[in-house]
């Protein structure tokens, strides 16, 4: 149970800032919600200045209404520099980055999740889309790149690097 609680806790950061922008109907179901691709928005956690947009497919139908629907292994993600550059808390610089965004996709299994790299010789942040699953995750991936420039005249922060 401790473990639980721990889990959800260390999750909730992650989650706290996202919110729905709209979404647009795919296919339509008679019977339940539509199929759509709904669009997130959320900062990100440790980079003051830097939104990103998630759009990805929602299963409609019954089982999407019921929430028994498996959505597909695709998303794609778009950040954007939208003020001074901060950096709130020191960032993550090795290979495999860290996670800022995540998001169920199936009842249990698979996960939608957002990465961030930090590319140390350009000084640019990379946010990478993928999805996992409990064994395998999809090669399915989408990349976006935010490059810090100077905003109102202010230069953005040195990265904090740990």
């Amino acid at each position: 149970m401790k473990r639980l609680l721990v889990l959800l806790a260390l999750s909730v950061p992650v989650q706290a800032s996202a919110r729905d922008i709209g979404e647009v109907s795919t296919a339509f179901k008679l019977i339940g919600p539509n199929h759509k691709i709904v669009v997130t928005a959320f900062e990100d956690p440790k980079i003051g200045g830097i939104s990103c947009y998630v759009a990805r497919p929602r299963t409609g139908g019954i089982k999407g209404a019921v929430g028994l629907a498996e959505d597909p292994s695709v998303a794609s993600v778009s950040c954007v520099q939208t003020g001074p550059i901060v950096f709130n808390d020191p960032i993550s610089g090795d290979e495999e980055g860290e996670q800022v965004f995540d998001e169920s996709r199936s009842l249990i299994f698979k996960s939608l999740e957002i990465d961030r790299l930090f590319d140390k010789t350009n000084g640019s942040l990379i946010y990478v889309a993928r999805t996992t699953r409990l064994i395998d995750g999809s090669p399915a991936t989408s990349l976006s790149v935010v490059a810090p420039m100077a905003w109102n005249g202010t230069q953005p922060d040195a990265a904090k690097v740990r």
